[in-house]
């Protein structure tokens, strides 16, 4: 039977279920990542688990978010973090090593590997081959003590793509392209696997940035065969030993297909809010640019610094545009110097950060009030650079320095030739784990009640990121291991008194539209809510991995059969509804006061119900092992 590459590795992987696109599956996982905003967690439900040491081979918790150590918050973490990764058999990279995304891709990932990361970008390392996913923290806890991974088996699109880049188009812009055509929500329930002739012409550090952006497709991840350039890349790494060539059949199937011709791209850009509002950089003309920021998980590469310092070399940006930059990784850093490239960034006026998520997250860096910002990162959410107003665009790190040297976006015509492309822990029996005031034990969850009476304690739009149900910053991203005094930020930036209606109300009900959830994999979206007495999302449609998250915390996610619906449930409505009566991937309904029985659906499993009424997945592995 011909398969294409992403069933190879499933089918290499797979545990339990069939490969019917639709299916439950679970899958073995061979490596895993978290990073620190997310880590902790992660680790805190390791630990409850019981186990000696991880049983991946591979588990590395990374230090690339809470890097602003502003009191005892984020050094506390990293002490634990360092302290349980020596424990239980886990490489620690500490902070101002670089950007997870970036390191792993440098250091760890395998072509036909899989790997789960308690970040939503972790499909970066596709770039080699690798099955990369992002996930929730405790799927990632849970993979990390030896259990399968469970996932509904995606439909795979194919990304055709033909000619090479020319002139001033870059990796940058085939993602921005096939945002445009897909949407945030088109890859859904989808691995986007890229094939074709152009695929050739494209490095591992371009074929990452592509893989890195997939996540804004809401895609299950994204993927390239590992050829003679993934070997060339692995080699120059130190890690020639890892390359094994993988590919699709010639005469594989896909679900669908997408035909993407290189030649034929220009540079392009990510409108405000949202990264699927493609627009051409020409287009953009005559717009004042207050900022550039280059770096991210996303364009963060020696590649991409290189050809922004070529860009730079010699020249002054404008006065009136900051231009910041963080390096992915030291070792893009230390490859920048010994070629004399840092002094061009610098003396052109450049910022140089540390190598870490920085401005990317609202860690600093944040724009000029109303100002526009030109960044190379992956989401433009609104507020998530830190200044609610702002406008942030999405562009490439060639845009982005041409953007500071002009003080303006201005038409790619007229910018000349383009730049030429640049290239185990010891036993820890007896380590004691260190935590701080901050590090707060998980909160106990209760399973499921038989009837779930509670009111509409808030109702949101389309296209509810994580950002809007648990806002990023300094400020609360440094209480990601304290679940009660994070919670307090549940929509802080949507409604300012939901926090304290829900601890009134006791519990409650979220009423969202499409996508709701969508972006970064904080589970902390989920486990904020539930820690407030969130029982339940009713939405229109539900991204990926916050659904995921909802299971994984005993939360019902639930889906309007009408969503016509949507506009005749009122915010503070009374609902009541009978849990016993839920099947998998069934119908029922819900009382609301005024109107009387709605019909809800869910696209649960047996499993994943199985769970919800656990009160968890860590309650159901608790009992499961007891």
């Amino acid at each position: 039977m011909s398969l294409n590459l992403t069933q190879k590795i499933i089918k290499d992987h797979l545990v339990a279920g069939e490969m019917t696109p639709g299916s439950e599956i679970a899958l073995r996982i061979d490596q895993t990542l978290t990073q620190d905003a997310t880590g902790t967690m992660a680790y805190l439900q390791f630990e409850a688990i019981g186990l000696p040491r991880v049983r991946t081979e591979l588990s590395v918790s990374y230090v690339d978010h809470n890097t602003l150590q502003m009191g005892f918050r984020n050094p506390d973490d990293h002490a634990y973090l360092r302290t349980v990764a020596a424990k239980y058999g886990i490489i620690f990279s500490p902070p101002g090593t670089g950007i997870c995304h970036q390191l792993h891709l440098e250091n760890f990932a395998k072509p036909g590997k899989t790997l789960v990361g308690s970040d939503s970008h972790t499909p970066t390392a596709g770039g080699v081959g690798a099955m990369a996913m992002g996930a929730g923290g405790l799927s990632v806890a849970l993979a990390m003590a030896g259990e399968a991974y469970v996932i509904a088996m995606p439909k795979v699109v194919k990304v055709n793509l033909t000619g090479r880049l020319t002139g001033w188009a870059t990796a940058k812009d085939v993602i921005l392209k096939l945002l445009g055509l897909l949407t945030v929500k088109g890859g859904v329930g989808k691995v986007i696997e890229y094939a074709g002739e152009g695929v050739a012409t494209l490095s591992v550090p371009e074929r990452a940035v592509i893989t890195n952006m997939g996540a804004e497709l809401g895609a299950t991840t994204s993927i390239f065969p590992s050829d003679a350039a993934t070997k060339a890349f692995l080699t120059a790494m130190g890690r020639p030993g890892d390359f094994t060539e993988l590919a699709a059949d010639p005469d594989a199937t896909y679900d669908e297909v997408v035909e993407i011709d290189l030649a034929t791209l220009v540079p392009m850009a990510a409108a405000p809010h949202m990264p699927d509002r493609a627009v051409t950089i020409a287009e953009l003309a005559g717009m004042k640019v207050d900022q550039s920021c280059i770096g991210s998980c996303t364009n963060s590469s020696f590649a991409d610094l290189m050809a922004v310092a070529d860009l730079l070399s010699g020249k002054r940006i404008d006065p009136a545009t900051d231009l910041l930059i963080a390096p992915g990784s030291k070792q893009v850093l230390k490859m920048l110097s010994a070629r004399g490239r840092i002094d061009a960034l610098l003396d052109a006026g450049a910022r140089l950060l540390e190598c870490a998520c920085g401005p990317c997250i609202g860690m600093g860096g944040s724009p000029v009030s109303g100002g526009v910002s030109a960044r190379t990162f992956n989401r433009n959410f609104e507020g998530r650079s830190g200044t609610q107003d702002a406008k942030v665009y999405l562009v490439s790190p060639q845009t982005a320095a041409m953007a500071a040297l002009n003080g303006a976006f201005t038409d790619p015509a007229g910018w000349g030739e383009a730049p030429a492309k640049a290239e185990l822990p010891a036993d820890g029996a007896d380590v004691d784990i260190q935590r701080g005031p901050n590090i707060a034990p998980l909160p106990p969850f209760t399973p499921l009640p038989a009837t779930i009476e509670a009111q509409v304690a808030l109702k949101v739009g389309d296209d509810i990121t994580t950002d809007h149900i648990l806002p990023a910053g300094a400020q609360i991203t440094a209480l990601r291991s304290n679940i009660p005094a994070i919670s307090e930020y549940i929509f802080s930036r949507v409604d300012a008194e939901f926090v304290p209606r829900i601890k009134k109300l006791g519990k409650g009900v979220i009423l969202g539209g499409e996508n709701y959830g969508q972006g970064s994999s904080r589970e902390h979206a989920a486990l904020g809510p539930r820690y407030l007495g969130v029982a339940a999302v009713v939405a229109k449609s539900l991204a990926r991995i916050h659904r995921a998250n909802l299971v994984n915390f005993g939360i019902l996610p639930l889906l309007l059969a009408d969503p016509a619906d949507y506009d005749r449930i009122p915010a503070g409505a009374s609902i009541r509804l009978e849990t016993g009566a839920i099947a998998p991937g069934g119908t029922t309904s819900m009382t609301v006061d005024g109107l009387g029985a709605i019909a809800v659906k869910n696209d649960l499993t047996a499993q994943e119900l199985e769970i919800i009424r656990a009160g968890g997945l860590l309650n159901r592995v608790r009992s499961a092992r007891a």
